[in-house]
């Protein structure tokens, strides 16, 4: 086993991604692997009746085929869900996670080689109508376009008090509590505010006359890595960025910033040591 870890995202429940994912671990044998969000083929598609169940059927299988190729060489996997998933989904990562077959994040936190790893997966209020993941950011704003969190579709139930009143600002506080993050890595769906890794193609596009913002991160995620400064931060969510930028990642202080979203059909394939991350890599697979 190496000491190089693979990130993922956005994969959109697409066989040939997943498929070219377990091929390179196979192949290259990685310490930790990191899936970030969005990995089902549709969000609104798990909540009809009868719908392919993707995470038991096609997901668990295919990990559970890794375990068997790499046995005692099987790397750690952290995993989130995005806000394409429906959060209907979350007892079958934890069926998963009781197996073995990763280790699920979201608003927790684990351990890997002597650093912990935190797991977020909320979203600022977009124009989508599924609200399982979105958080009013820091305060109960809703860009022109979006569409507040009090409305849209939900597959799980959540008090009414949350929808209303939870920031992702006060997430990540009680996420962290006083927790030193100098050496830890999160794994949050959305990318930082106004960096290169949440651009977005709205260029000359408008609502009611107030222009549409370019950069559609979480601010409170920007500010939260700004004060606390982790080592690294793993994000997705805005497939377009890395195309429109020029760059997948960005560095905010000392934190390095990674996105493995992308708006191609190829799997984007971010490799890191978390000893070395200025060595980081993307592959498109």
């Amino acid at each position: 086993m190496s000491n190089t870890c693979f990130f993922v995202s956005d994969l959109h429940g697409r066989s040939t991604r997943y498929r070219a994912l377990w091929s390179r671990a196979i192949a290259e044998r990685p310490q930790a692997l990191f899936l970030g969000g969005d990995l089902v083929p549709s969000g609104w598609a798990a909540t009809v009746p009868g719908a392919s169940d993707f995470i038991r059927e096609d997901l668990a299988s295919g990990f559970r085929e890794l375990r068997d190729a790499l046995g005692s060489a099987y790397p750690r996997v952290f995993i989130i869900l995005g806000n394409d998933d429906p959060r209907s989904e979350e007892e079958a990562l934890q069926e998963g996670e009781g197996e073995g077959l990763w280790t699920y994040v979201h608003a927790r936190s684990a351990e890997l080689a002597g650093r912990r790893v935190y797991g977020y997966a909320c979203v600022p209020p977009t124009p989508f109508l599924m609200k399982d993941w979105e958080r009013y950011d820091v305060g109960r704003h809703v860009p022109p376009g979006s569409v507040s969190p009090e409305e849209g579709f939900r597959s799980v139930p959540e008090e009414d008090h949350r929808i209303r009143w939870a920031t992702i600002r006060n997430d990540l506080e009680e996420l962290v509590g006083s927790d030193p993050v100098g050496d830890a890595v999160f794994l949050i769906h959305s990318p930082p505010h106004g960096t290169l890794l949440d651009r977005v193609a709205e260029d000359g596009k408008a609502v009611e006359h107030v222009p549409l913002d370019l950069h559609v991160g979480s601010v409170a995620v920007r500010r939260f890595i700004e004060e606390r400064q982790p080592l690294l931060t793993l994000h997705g969510h805005i497939h377009e960025s890395a195309r429109l930028t020029g760059s997948w990642r960005d560095r905010l202080g000392r934190t390095h910033l990674f996105s493995a979203a992308h708006d191609g059909p190829e799997l984007a394939l971010v490799r890191f040591r978390l000893d070395d991350l200025g060595s980081a890599s993307r592959e498109l697979v």
